[in-house]
């Protein structure tokens, strides 16, 4: 099928961050502190929310599936990235590479439907309060993490799938510090056009769907909260939830700007930038957007710290 000068690729070189060998102790350094806090952070979160009965609820259900998912993003891409730094060929093979990307999908789709469902357990919370221990039952909130799994490996299979259908050849060079599925496409000696085309179907589906779900349930918070005649529940209220629309807008945007905009599929000069922001800053600040902004967390965590 191919010419015999070429040879079919079954492993790959991860070139991110090589225009800057001389920063690559200072940038070493930077992203192994991002690594560790993250994961101290969103595990420490976690191990919080199980520890404590007060803090099994629906919403700290979902945030620490959240916290989970961001430490399962993190241990996908960093340590090898960390690798690299210093590794003298910096080569990843093809089943390493799916098993990064497979495990990079599965934590961001479950992200993106844990968000939704963090939103509208706020809207029920707010909007209908009487009702919220029946609309929102605890039931309703481990179908629904349950769902975000399901969800999260069945989106990740799916383009695992695909991308094992193309044949790389040529360069094996990777512009990127991981193995993300648009900079596979660009290597890719089979038109990947059915793989393109599933990404904007199934990615542009997730997104839209559960991006409507956060913006109907914001909206009715926000016309909630309006009614409201006690600037003292306003406050609340809008407290409760702005740490929860920053870290969806953030984390809407930059995927948004990844994956669904138009030149995304054939410019890769702006993917390192982008993709630093949604697989390493992202997962590092959402413990601190929730905790910081959290009272019941922050009460438990200097009742603990007395106790120690």
């Amino acid at each position: 099928m191919f010419e015999s000068n070429h040879t079919v690729t079954t492993e790959f070189i991860l070139t991110g961050f090589m225009g800057h060998p001389d920063l690559k102790i200072l940038l070493f350094v930077v992203f192994f502190a991002i690594y560790l806090i993250t994961m101290v952070g969103n595990l420490g979160l976690v191990a919080l929310i199980f520890m404590e009965r007060h803090l099994r609820t629906p919403m700290y259900i979902f945030l620490g599936n959240l916290a989970l998912m961001d430490s399962c993003c993190s241990c996908a891409i960093t340590p090898k990235m960390l690798e690299n730094f210093f590794s003298e060929d910096r080569m990843i093979s093809l089943y390493e590479c799916m098993a990064q990307f497979y495990f990079l999908c599965l934590a961001e789709t479950a992200d993106l439907c844990l968000l939704a469902a963090m939103a509208y357990d706020r809207y029920v919370a707010i909007c209908r309060p009487l009702q919220y221990h029946t609309m929102m039952s605890k039931k309703l909130c481990i179908q629904m993490t349950i769902g975000s799994y399901i969800a999260g490996n069945l989106h990740s299979m799916i383009h695992v799938v695909l991308l094992l259908r193309l044949t790389f050849c040529g360069s094996h060079q990777i512009n990127h510090f991981f193995c993300d599925i648009l900079p596979l496409y660009r290597l890719s000696c089979v038109n990947p056009y059915i793989n393109e085309l599933m990404v904007l179907i199934f990615s542009g589906l997730l997104q839209t769907f559960t991006i409507t779900i956060v913006l109907i349930s914001y909206l009715c918070i926000l016309f909630t909260i309006f009614k409201m005649k006690s600037k003292e529940g306003r406050g609340k209220a809008l407290s409760t939830c702005a740490s929860h629309f920053l870290s969806v807008s953030i984390f809407y945007g930059s995927l948004l700007f990844m994956y669904i905009r138009p030149s995304s599929f054939k410019e890769g000069d702006k993917d390192i930038p982008v993709a630093i922001f949604y697989t390493l800053i992202i997962p590092l600040l959402n413990p601190f957007i929730y905790s910081l902004r959290n009272k019941a967390i922050i009460n438990i965590m200097k009742t603990i710290m007395k106790r120690k």
